[in-house]
Order: structure tokens, then sequence, then C-alpha cells
């Protein structure tokens, strides 16, 4: 099997490290692990591709590669250029540090990787590993991901659904915050919502007198709705969200046809 695996974290984040694991135990022996990450932290640029400018990109070392750009540009370069169209089995992006969960899904690099590799009809598997209270004095906060990761995307890839539809279905893991014995298993999970958490804004002054604003967030450990991917995550379960990039309110589509007739 060949693999190629990338991430938001940047090239030298400990969870792609954890990842070139999971995806060694993955392809086998025989099998490929490619790499083409960011040379740069690319958290929060969601699904973004360098559609404006070009970006280098720089082999480090065997089938390992460094692409100044985000996510999504990385599988395009793995795909059409690395790999010079020799298509991978299976994408994985991570593994994230900090949840991808609820509204984090929309914001995230690590989803957009795994989307534009579905996109492109491959396979894919973003997975991200939940920080919180109870990985803090782990040897490493991606314990619970390193002890399962093999194990989720095994068993994703040997029993999930692989559809080959326009915008075909890709998944989305998140880690729960605790240690690998800890972990009680995997359950599917919908995206959840945290009613009270929202991206704003923080105006800071400069020695120059210029005004600039840092991005600030909110609280990650207030649970979602009973069993979305935030609540499990909570309680200790992996969640596993099936998705598309199909962004229609399909649910919606009945009734707005029906008013605007």
């Amino acid at each position: 099997m060949r693999i190629l695996i990338t991430n938001d974290d940047g090239i030298n984040a400990p969870g792609l490290e954890i990842l070139q694991s999971i995806a060694e135990d993955i392809a086998g022996p025989e099998g490929e692990v490619w790499t083409v990450a960011p040379a740069f932290e690319q958290s929060g640029v969601g699904h973004c591709i360098s559609y404006t400018h070009p970006m280098m990109i720089a082999k480090l070392g065997k089938r390992r590669y460094a692409a100044e750009g985000s996510p999504a540009d990385c599988v395009l370069a793995g795909i059409y250029d690395v790999l010079q169209g020799g298509r991978p089995d299976l994408v994985l992006s991570g593994v994230n540090r900090g949840n991808n969960s609820a509204e984090n899904v929309l914001y995230s690099g690590t989803i957009g990787g795994a989307m534009e590799a579905a996109l492109q009809g491959v396979p894919a598997i973003a997975l991200s590993q939940f920080m919180g209270p109870a990985t803090q004095d782990l040897s490493t906060p991606f314990e619970a991901a390193r002890d399962h990761g093999t194990q989720v995307v095994r068993t994703l890839l040997d029993k999930g659904l692989w559809d080959g539809s326009d915008y075909r279905l890709f998944y989305n893991v998140n880690f729960p915050p605790v240690a690998g014995k800890d972990v009680k298993g995997m359950k599917v999970a919908a995206q959840g919502y945290r009613t009270d958490t929202f991206f704003g804004v923080e105006p800071h002054i400069s020695p120059s007198g210029r005004k600039f604003l840092w991005i600030t967030g909110g609280p990650q450990h207030h649970p979602t709705a009973p069993g979305t991917d935030v609540a499990v995550n909570l309680d200790g379960w992996i969640s596993v969200t099936p998705m598309r990039a199909d962004l229609t309110a399909h649910d919606a589509m009945a009734e707005l046809e029906a008013r605007l007739s």
C-alpha cells in the first residue's frame, strides 16, 4: 500500500511523527509512506489552496518533502508532483495537536488536507488529538492517538464505507483527551456544535503605535449535544465522523423550493 501523509502543524510537528508510525504499520514492510507537509504551521487555513502564488517544495529525505503551502496544497503536490501521478492508496492527515471536533472542523487545515484527497478520489482520514488536563503530564500528549491510531485506521479501511460518489466520504477521527489506557473505544458521532464558543479578535497596539488583531478562540471542554463528537471525546471515546465536502443543506431543499415556487 502507498500512503501519503500530511498535516497542518508543520513538517517538524510531533503529531506527524505519530502519524508516520501509524502509516508505516498500515502500509506494511512492502508498502510506501510518503510525507508532504507544510514547511511552516498552517493551523486554521481550512481547505484553502495557494491559487494566486506559487509554492516552493523541498526534498528533506527519502519520501519526505516540505512545501510552502497549505495541507490541501501538500496533497496536490504529493499526487501530481512528488508521486508523479502515481496515486496513493490512502491519505492520512494529522495527527493534529488539538481537537478538530464541532465547529473546529470548519477551520481545520487537517480536515482540509483530507477533504482535498477525497475530492481527488483518494480514500482519506483526518486524525486529531484532543488535549486536556489528563494529557499534560503524559510522556507524549498524543498517547491516545499513538496507542489506538493504527487500530482505528485499519478498522475504517476494513469496515468503513468508501464510496465513489462525486463528493465522496472521508473520515474525521478525534482521539479523547485521556491516557491511552483510559480510551473506552470508538463511537460513530455526528459533528457537534459548541453553543458558547466563538472565534473573535483581541486588539493590541504595537510599540510603533499600530493596531494589530489577534484571533481568539473559546473554551474547548464544554460538551456538545449528547452523542456528538465533543461529548463522546470528553467521555473518553474516539469519535469517528463520516464527512463530505458537499455543503448543501439537503434538509432545507424541499421547503425552500416550495416557498420560492
